[in-house]
């Protein structure tokens, strides 16, 4: 099956396209041409069921994106579906959840099934959590380890996920030089130095 990237460039019209070219008033055609040129993003999953798609972009409306997500202190799934009905009631366009404490799996799976809107994550928290549990630590993992954490999130049907792929070991190396006045501020972003210092 092919991305809606790859339908736009061959002049297909999906039925994605068609319901946000109808959300944002526009023409079919006009989305179709925003789309194939990478100027508009329709991040649905084929995989997520419940799906209403929304497009991202230029010329479209300012999407607005809700976080939520466990951590090793609090970890209910209930605290969490609650969160995602509070996300869906205020009219937000995307979601992400970003846990980090409990069974990350299950949870990220039970808010999929809730959710109407785009579904994100970060795949590295999935690693983060799950190596320990598996006798090893996030920066032992494999690359086809790591890319199987992502296969299977996709699979379950995440429409989008942050994967911090602009970084680089220069980067990382101007940065030992020079050190911003924060550091690594994110996340993710941290934990990726980490593997690649460890791994280089």
């Amino acid at each position: 099956m092919m991305t809606q990237l790859e339908n736009a460039r061959k002049g297909t019209i999906t039925a994605e396209m068609k319901a946000v070219a109808v959300r944002e008033s526009l023409d079919s055609g006009e989305l179709l041409a925003a789309v194939a040129s990478g100027l508009v993003v329709i991040p649905a999953n084929r995989n997520h069921k419940n799906l209403q798609p929304i497009g991202i972009g230029k010329g479209l409306r300012t999407k607005i994106n809700a976080n939520i997500g466990t951590s090793g202190d609090f970890s209910k799934l209930d605290d969490e579906v609650r969160k995602l009905k509070i996300v869906l009631g205020c009219g937000c366009d995307t979601v992400m959840d970003l846990s980090t404490g409990g069974d990350v799996t299950a949870i990220r799976r039970a808010l999929l099934a809730q959710s109407s809107i785009p579904f994100g994550n970060v795949p590295v928290y999935e690693m983060m959590v799950e190596a320990p549990r598996q006798g090893k630590t996030f920066v032992s993992l494999e690359i086809p380890q790591m890319l199987e954490y992502i296969r299977r999130q996709a699979e379950d049907g995440v429409d989008f996920m942050t994967i911090h792929a602009g970084l680089t070991l220069k980067a990382i190396e101007k940065l030992k030089k020079k050190p911003r006045l924060a550091g690594i501020v994110s996340r993710g972003g941290s934990m990726l130095t980490g593997w690649m210092l460890h791994n280089k």
